[in-house]
């Protein structure tokens, strides 16, 4: 959430960075337009208040006795319409901070402007792509064929866009898990087994809510929200705490499993497990001083870059364009993975700078060491890394001419002695 003191401040600022989005600016004027109204009737009731209670000290005063009947009738009304004011003050500040939770972050101005995510800008690309004697395989051959992925009994289970990893599949997905958050505690994080339901506020509080509420999943009877990323009980676990300057930076990494309402369409785009209502994700998430964001940003760059490193992997690091910047995001970075099967690059990871977009909503807040007036922290989120699509990467860069997979070193202690998976 933006302050409103930036918006009322910098108004022209603001609305460029929803023009840069592609989004209309009226919503700022109309923000603009309650704020005025709020703080006039801010001062109107204060000054009726202030009027009451000196009058109030002179009815005390007063030896007539129709007078002092006369002045309480009057503060009576006074009072009444204070109330009245009280109330329509309420109403316009709930409306300004409904208005308010809808307004995105405000892009870093290193933020390339641009239509979509064809206008991201590749920063770097390391390793080269595999050269194969044979034509590789996409991963919805190599599963079924290996045994390893069933397409079938997901859609039986629960429709299209589910899946079944089985045997050695299951397994590589659960050794992908144990090795990141190993790597993960091994760079400084902490790790955390939080919720995968979550109530409303902390929806809000990471920004999921109200800008998002047709991709989640939601209870029909309870107030539980499935999380569509670790990043919101990371979030939320902060909720309303003040944190000494000297614990900044706070790491945090957490599995979960991720659901979200994926508006796909048929094609290749969406073949195979690429895009699903259900996934896993391990997440690393920091709190921060805002001063030091940029560098924890390239920090979490490099941590999730040395994940697939750690694979093998080739992978691409792309600069966000402010049209593929998600909703809550200052600056971010994606990693993507070659998938040689596939024929394409796959994001594994988008790596995020929010500012204090996030801290505002949530109310988190850290005690500078000076002593000085608290002030909001500065978080950050990354994937670290997103699968299936991690998956998808090793089955199809370590396939074999037989078609075979062979497991990647850094996996092996996970996978209980299996080297290669046959069929």
């Amino acid at each position: 959430m933006l302050d409103i003191k930036l918006i009322r401040e910098q108004t022209e600022l603001v609305k460029y960075a929803l023009v840069s989005r592609h989004m209309e600016t009226g919503i700022i004027d109309e923000v603009i337009a309650l704020d005025e109204k709020r703080r006039a009737l801010i001062l109107d009731v204060e000054s009726k208040k202030a009027e009451r209670n000196s009058v109030s000290k002179e009815i005390g005063r007063m030896k007539d006795k129709a007078e002092k009947e006369a002045m309480i009738a009057s503060m009576r009304a006074l009072g009444d319409q204070i109330d009245s004011l009280d109330e329509e003050l309420k109403g316009i500040e709930s409306n300004l901070y409904f208005q308010l939770a809808t307004i995105p972050n405000i892009p870093n101005p290193d933020v390339p402007v641009g239509i979509d995510d064809k206008d991201n800008v590749v920063i770097r690309t390391v390793g080269e792509k595999k050269s194969f004697d044979f034509d590789p395989k996409p991963h919805w051959d190599l599963g079924p064929e290996l045994g390893i992925i069933d397409f079938e009994a997901g859609v039986k289970l629960s429709g299209s866009r589910f899946y079944v990893l089985e045997g050695a599949g299951a397994r590589l997905q659960r050794a992908l898990i144990f090795w990141m958050l190993d790597l993960h505690i091994r760079q400084g994080y902490r790790e955390f087994y939080p919720p995968w339901m979550v109530r409303e506020e902390v929806m809000f509080a990471s920004g999921q809510l109200p800008k998002f509420e047709d991709n989640l999943y939601h209870d029909a009877e309870e107030d539980f929200w499935w999380v569509p990323t670790a990043e919101v009980p990371l979030t939320g676990i902060m909720m309303g705490e003040v944190v000494d300057e000297a614990n900044l930076p706070l790491n945090m990494t957490a599995y979960t499993a991720c659901f979200r309402r994926e508006k796909m369409s048929a094609g290749r785009d969406v073949r195979g497990m690429k895009r699903g209502h259900q996934f896993d994700k391990v997440e690393m998430y920091k709190y921060c001083l805002p001063e030091n964001a940029e560098q924890e940003l390239d920090s979490m760059v490099a941590d999730a870059a040395a994940t697939c490193e750690g694979l093998g992997l080739i992978y691409r690091v792309l600069l966000q364009s402010t049209g593929d910047l998600s909703f809550g995001s200052h600056k971010t970075y994606d990693i993507e993975v070659w998938a040689p099967g596939c024929q394409e690059w796959l994001e594994v990871s988008s790596i995020s700078n929010i500012g204090q977009f996030q801290a505002r909503r949530a109310n988190i807040k850290y005690r500078p060491a000076d002593g000085s007036a608290l002030q909001f922290v500065n978080t950050l989120n990354g994937s670290g890394l997103g699968l299936p699509r991690t998956l998808i990467a090793v089955m199809e860069n370590y396939q074999q001419a037989d078609g075979s997979i062979v497991i990647p070193e850094v996996l092996k202690p996970f996978m209980g002695g299996i080297e290669v998976i046959r069929k």
